[in-house]
């Protein structure tokens, strides 16, 4: 790190995660003198006790589930148990093996990197390490951490966060999810394919809330046949220690015990004690408030990430850091537009959507200008071979573009990029149904939903 005190770089970054490695990246590639101050690993939440590893486990849970399952399809195999030390290896191996390219790309762009937990000090400055770090712009990225409900403790024993699941030494018996959204649904998914009995606790009315109703209940009843358990609609009232674990209960007098709880309700931004308010940064309920440019009310100073109320993904973050950096370097970015944004669930089957939902297109364009298309992945050869079932729903405004692509299926993250370019360049149905999809794929799947949204279906009924 460059100890010279007079060293005024033209961006300063709080937070090593994806938001700010990515404006760190793009910034230095710019042209910009970027610092980078991380207190914990280059990389954050996602690479560390997020995305990547969850999808570890998921996959280590998919292959459990093959081998299970292998005789359906005139394999024979069986399934001698869960390694989870060979399991938690396999996950460690990815992570670092990202870990170290990730580090050697910060190096590679001549970003000054500095690891120590640093406070906003001023406007134009962040301390760290009994230094002063001064810049010409500040970007806050401190990112999330898992939260609680009022009243329930974390103990890393019995009640755990998703940080402690994905270290466990153990495959639990039994597990209790609070928490029916795609942290909880993940898990969920995971354990089960690993033996667990799982029961998920939403107070919503549905599963993957945020998602498009349709796609809930498809995964609901995808759980239902894996013997996935759930309770929706009601809340969490109270926890206490049984002999041999936990028993959970709800506002509507139910209970349910298991060996342990995993509390998954969401991730809250870290900003407590780090000099924001001090230094005049607008806040609501512990997030930073930005404008469409990511600029808080203070000139000088920026935010992405988990930080800020928009959609809590690392893809955004990336996408928000970038942004940062483009605007600083004298650049013209577009805004992201969140509603353009991929979003994917990994649990088997995966959820995956872009666009608006069918309730929230009626709400914008009102109901009788509002069309939607149910396509049926039993009429696709390759999710056929898959043996998986789910359905594609698209979301039209009539004689218009598609505004929202909704779909349940294994491999459905797969097919969101073609999704994302459906929605982003307002596509019509008659567009997309004279590309030639390749056969058999599952991505043929989209087109065939939008040759029958056309009035042309080809293996579906009118």
């Amino acid at each position: 790190m460059a100890n010279d005190a007079s060293t005024v770089f033209d961006l300063v970054i709080l937070g090593g995660g994806s938001g700010g490695y990515a404006a760190a990246l793009r910034g230095a590639q710019l042209g910009l003198n970027v610092a980078l101050i991380e207190k914990d690993k280059l990389g954050g939440t996602c690479l560390h006790r997020g995305c990547i590893p969850t999808k570890a486990l998921l996959h280590a849970g998919e292959v459990a589930d093959q081998a299970r399952e292998a005789e359906q399809f005139g394999v024979k195999a069986s399934l001698e148990g869960i390694d989870i030390a060979g399991v938690h290896k396999y996950k460690d191996d990815v992570i670092s093996g990202l870990y170290k390219g990730l580090q050697g790309l910060v190096a590679s762009r001549k970003v000054t990197y500095i690891t120590g937990e640093g406070r906003l000090s001023s406007p134009t400055s962040v301390d760290v390490n009994g230094q002063r770090i001064t810049g010409r712009h500040v970007l806050l990225a401190t990112g999330s951490v898992p939260k609680s409900l009022p009243g329930l403790t974390i103990d890393g024993n019995r009640v755990i966060s998703s940080d402690h699941a994905l270290v466990l030494d153990r495959v639990p018996k039994s597990a209790i999810v609070l928490g029916g959204g795609v942290i909880g649904v993940e898990f969920a998914s995971a354990w089960k394919s690993f033996g667990v009995d799982v029961t998920i606790v939403e107070a919503l009315p549905h599963l993957v809330p945020v998602e498009d109703e349709n796609s809930s209940k498809l995964l609901e009843r995808a759980f239902r046949k894996r013997g996935i358990n759930f309770s929706l609609g009601s809340r969490f009232s109270g926890v206490e220690y049984t002999e041999s674990g936990v028993k959970v209960s709800l506002e509507n007098g139910k209970t349910f015990e298991a060996e342990l709880l995993l509390v998954a309700v969401g991730r809250g931004p870290v900003s407590q004690g780090l000099g924001y308010e001090e230094a005049g940064v607008a806040m609501d309920r512990g997030y930073v408030l930005v404008d469409e440019y990511m600029q808080t009310n203070v000139p000088t100073i920026s935010a992405v990430g988990d930080l800020v109320p928009t959609l809590q993904l690392a893809h955004v973050g990336f996408a928000e850091g970038i942004l940062v950096a483009e605007r600083l370097a004298g650049l013209n970015p577009v805004p992201v537009d969140y509603d353009g944004v991929p979003r994917v669930t990994y649990c088997h089957p995966e959820v995956a959507s872009v666009g608006i939902t069918e309730a929230k297109a009626k709400e914008l364009y009102g109901a009788d200008k509002v069309v939607s298309l149910k396509y049926n992945l039993a009429g696709n050869g390759k999710s056929k071979i898959l043996k998986t079932a789910g359905e594609i729903k698209l979301v039209q405004v009539k004689d218009g573009a598609v505004v929202g692509v909704h779909m349940v299926g294994d491999r459905m993250g797969e097919q969101v990029g073609e999704a994302q370019l459906i929605y982003n360049w307002e596509a019509l149905p008659a567009e997309v149904a004279q590309l030639i999809h390749a056969h058999p794929t599952q991505n043929e799947a989209l087109g065939e939903a939008h040759l029958a949204l056309a009035g042309k279906p080809l293996h579906s009924h009118d």
